[in-house]
């Protein structure tokens, strides 16, 4: 369905139709990143993306989900925005959630009006990479803001009304950075105090700038159980009014899925149970890339 290059979504929009209106991801530096490397960013034009509708119309015209590709879609100036938001709402009847990636940048770059506005159209859920809340961090894996932007990103997405879900990973400081990346990653993330959050665990791709650093012996990767540990401090020091918590992507050792805060407790007892036993039976193989 006109889609250029590979095509990522996250995992809750697997029942979703996926419109590609823009290719590949305007900042698209992150050092541990190669999604949309072989992607230049463009916003398609307006033909084109009536052809995607329409093809998307013809395919299945009663879709309830549809999610806006690719890696910052909202990134689309807000007048086009609000055009495509409507004229899906037109098309398809039985429509009742569209989702978005969000960059930082991006977010931060709109109004509070005009994220009023998308939602007021029929924008529901936006979808926010956080990464880490360490400074430190953030800069050397180049995504390009600082905490206190990446917070204010998320709160201005909140003030709007939309449902924000977050992604954070672990591992992504190294074992010298762990415990920094999980206290100040909470920290970040209680401050957004988002809808969803999913904590994935670092998948180190050959071709980036982060694997040559594990070769030169400059960042040395989590085992399973130290991946646990710094989740379980995340979670320790997470403050948040109601979050929908999911840590069950192919990636992490040990799924785990709760409510926060009701559940907090529940979820620190099940990763002090694994912790200490210090097994690997319990937890998925690794996933490391063979570095």
């Amino acid at each position: 369905m006109f889609y250029e290059g590979k095509i990522y979504r996250p995992p809750s929009e697997a029942k979703s139709i996926i419109l590609q209106i823009t290719v590949g991801c305007q900042h698209n530096a992150c050092t541990f990143c190669t999604m949309y490397k072989d992607k230049s960013f463009r916003i398609k034009s307006r033909a084109e993306i009536n052809d995607i509708i329409n093809t998307a119309h013809a395919q299945d015209s009663d879709a309830e989900r549809i999610f806006l590709a690719d890696g910052d879609a909202i990134a689309v100036d807000s007048v086009l925005l609000i055009e495509i938001l409507d004229q899906l709402y037109e098309k398809f009847p039985q429509l009742k959630r569209v989702g978005i990636y969000g960059g930082p940048k991006d977010i931060l770059a709109k109004s509070p009006k005009e994220l009023a506005e998308l939602k007021a159209h029929g924008l529901t859920m936006v979808y926010l990479g956080v990464e880490s809340g360490n400074e430190e961090i953030l800069t050397s894996v180049c995504k390009g803001v600082s905490p206190e932007q990446m917070i204010a990103a998320g709160q201005k997405l909140k003030e709007s009304g939309l449902a924000l879900s977050c992604t954070v990973i672990l591992g992504l400081g190294g074992n010298i950075l762990s415990q920094e990346h999980a206290l100040d990653t909470a920290r970040v993330i209680s401050a957004i105090d988002p809808h969803y959050l999913g904590a994935l665990t670092l998948m180190v791709e050959q071709s980036t700038p982060l694997a040559k650093a594990i070769k030169r012996g400059s960042f040395q990767l989590l085992t399973p159980l130290e991946s646990l540990t710094e989740l379980r401090t995340l979670i320790q020091h997470l403050n948040v009014t109601h979050c929908v918590f999911r840590s069950n992507h192919a990636s992490n050792y040990l799924p785990l899925r709760a409510t926060l805060p009701d559940e907090q407790a529940d979820l620190l007892v099940t990763l002090d149970n694994v912790i200490g036993s210090q097994s690997l039976e319990r937890l998925r193989p690794e996933y490391w890339r063979g570095l």
